[in-house]
């Protein structure tokens, strides 16, 4: 038994009532409505848990019962999830913007019998569904505009269960008690759905002592404390959110900030300031964009000095962060770029208190993770999945590098197999898949080891670990070189104007791609260049756009060429695609994932011309709108020509 399962915190509850003592007037968590930042301490926190959970006695939640939590983030929601715990039952955080079929498909599969949602959007989707679930009894809902009408009978407002809690309080409290007590390091603390790239999404079975060992021993490795502030705005069914506003939030005792809005979402981060920052590639991405977007409208002499101190910051602001030597002309030039440049950036992006800061979930571009640490951001890079309660790997202070993920995380241990496939274990590894035995045993064996599905190796230099790329994707051309989609992939959507890549080339004698534009930044381009468009396909499909598509492109197969191992994987051809991979139309997942299999078959005919030399192709596809409703779109497309840089093939290629 761990000493902190021995000490009697061996679960979140239990974690709970520790912070409602030690850090009792700390804030816990804010939350911005209607513009004002709303706060609740540790003590008010525990309150606010216990009547809830006093209240979901009341209503009849049973041990081991299935609670689904659907909503964006916000307190009510993380209480929901603490007091589904604190008597006995296992929250199951949802995508808020799935559709009802994929909700009913996840609810279905673990049985849920209560949900705690936002709003009538939500309410409305339960309510279309709730004839396929064939368990589930009633709904908590928090926001109750435009549900007045509604049949209330197991229909209930946040606040009048917090009420009923506590009215009920000298009836159930012994229960609550008695229940919360009997939780430990066994217990069940979550069940996670995957994402779903290859197949139907998998409940990921996690224990009080997965969360709470990963949380531990992440938070000791990074020197976090109670004073951390972070911002929660990553979707609350991805693991990573739960790590770290409840696992790491709870074992550390430090503040979470709920944005008011996604659409506030950038101003809230800078009202904030957190000083410790998670966010997926493409949040990095699409703030990156933002910027380059700003700079072009920018006067001459700002945009001058942008690029001539960017350009000095590239060289040497990694080097500083890490504390290297440098040049006393070079660090008084950065220091002078950080009084110009990087802190009003910094400041602007809501990054000027960062003092860790990671990126997770899919590999990011060398060029982009480079251009935030050089100015001075210490954004770091960790590997990891949900069944490993987040944490695979991590990179030490002073020791990162964008080409690799760093080392084993603290009381992790990692193999390659022969095959290349990365495997580990460790106290995070997950229980089992629900219901699920199958999927178990052929991911986790007897000995703990978790097949990850992803091929990587050390670096024989630093001993840090390098992912090439997932290994049902990594493969062969048709000479037999090594195929790595993702590491072109993650080159292109460098580039403001790309929102997304999908390169092709397995079993293939050269690689091609599609490409979609970033309707944001390509719009702005139009827009200066007095170039009028009415929809995303006819932009998407505008001359000039297909050119500014072809050099970048074309810039990506220079960069190519100079790397050894994977020159042959430059883009020889490229269409454009007339409308954004969809989450919505099963093209992507909810995390933004690329579901190969299923771009290869809807884009059957796109992707033969790529290669039959066809020089445009006619396509109808079918679409999603925002209302679940189908419709198809008809669309002429170019296949571009992009211009490759020779390379020596071997004189021989390995067979195997």
């Amino acid at each position: 038994m761990s000493s902190q399962a021995a000490e009697g915190l061996g679960s979140i509850p239990a974690l709970l009532q520790r912070n409602a003592h030690r850090f009792a007037d700390r804030p816990a968590y804010r939350e911005k409505e209607f513009g004002i930042w709303q706060c609740w301490t540790w003590a008010d926190t525990e309150r606010e848990i216990e009547t809830l959970a006093l209240g979901l006695l009341n209503l009849g939640v049973n041990r081991g019962d299935f609670v689904s939590v659907i909503g964006r983030n916000r307190p009510h929601f993380y209480w929901a999830m603490v007091a589904a715990q604190s008597v006995g039952a296992i929250p199951v955080p949802l995508y808020q913007d799935a559709a009802a079929e994929e909700m009913a498909f996840v609810m279905d599969h673990c049985g849920a019998r209560f949900a705690v949602v936002e709003d009538q959007e939500q309410v409305d989707k339960l309510i279309d569904i709730q004839d396929q679930l064939h368990q589930f009894e009633h709904m908590i809902y928090i926001d109750p505009r435009g549900l007045r009408k509604y049949d209330h009978r197991r229909l209930h407002q946040f606040s009048h269960v917090q009420e009923q809690g506590r009215a009920a309080r000298e009836e159930f409290l012994a229960e609550l008690k008695s229940r919360r007590e009997a939780l430990d390091y066994d217990s069940t603390c979550v069940m996670l759905y995957t994402s779903g790239t290859t197949g139907k999404p998998k409940g990921v079975v996690l224990s009080n002592r997965n969360i709470i060992e990963a949380s531990k021993s992440s938070s000791e490795f990074d020197n976090l404390t109670e004073a951390e502030e972070v911002l929660a705005y990553l979707p609350m069914a991805w693991v990573g959110d739960f790590i770290f506003s409840i696992g790491q939030a709870y074992w550390c005792g430090f503040c979470v900030n709920c944005p008011e809005s996604a659409d506030t979402m950038q101003t809230d981060l800078r009202e904030i300031g957190p000083t410790y920052y998670f966010a997926p590639p493409r949040v990095f991405e699409g703030q990156l964009t933002n910027v380059m977007i700003r700079m072009e409208d920018a006067g001459r002499l700002k945009k001058w000095l942008f690029d001539t101190f960017m350009a000095h910051a590239r060289k040497v602001g990694p080097a500083i962060l890490d504390g290297r030597p440098v040049g006393a002309w070079d660090r008084l030039k950065y220091a002078l770029g950080n009084i110009l440049i990087y802190g009003p950036l910094k400041d602007t992006l809501g990054f000027g208190r960062v003092r860790v800061g990671y990126t997770a979930g899919e590999a990011i571009g060398p060029e982009i993770f480079d251009f935030y640490r050089s100015l001075g951001i210490n954004l770091k890079q960790l590997y990891g999945q949900t069944e490993a309660s987040v944490f695979i790997t991590l990179h030490p202070d002073g020791e990162v590098r964008s080409d690799t993920v760093g080392v084993a995380a603290p009381g992790v241990e990692i193999r390659i197999a022969e095959n290349g496939e990365v495997y580990y274990r460790g106290p995070g590894v997950f229980e089992e898949y629900y219901k699920n035995p199958e999927s178990t045993a052929s991911t986790k064996d007897a000995e703990g080891w978790v097949a990850t599905g992803d091929a990587g190796f050390f670096d024989k230099e630093n001993g840090h670990l390098r992912i090439i790329d997932r290994a049902k994707d990594v493969g062969k051309m048709a000479d037999g070189r090594l195929f790595a989609p993702k590491y072109v992939e993650n080159k292109l959507k460098f580039f403001p104007n790309i929102l997304e890549a999908v390169v092709f080339g397995n079993d293939r004698d050269k690689c091609t791609a599609f490409v979609n534009i970033d309707l944001n930044a390509v719009g702005n381009w139009a827009e200066r260049n007095n170039i009028g468009y009415a929809s995303y396909q006819e932009l998407a499909g505008h001359p000039k756009v297909l050119e500014i598509m072809r050099g970048h492109v074309e810039e990506v197969n220079r960069s190519l060429a100079s790397d050894p191992m994977l020159a042959h994987c430059q883009v020889h051809r490229f269409i454009v695609l007339h409308k954004e991979l969809d989450p919505d139309d099963g093209e992507i997942t909810r995390t933004r994932k690329v579901r190969r299999g299923v771009i290869s078959e809807k884009y059957a005919d796109l992707l033969n011309a790529l290669y039959d030399g066809s020089d445009e192709i006619s396509t109808r596809t079918e679409v999603t709108y925002e209302d679940g409703r189908k419709g198809y779109i008809n669309a002429t497309l170019k296949v571009c020509e992009a211009e490759v840089v020779p390379v020596e093939a071997p004189e021989q290629v390995a067979a195997e």
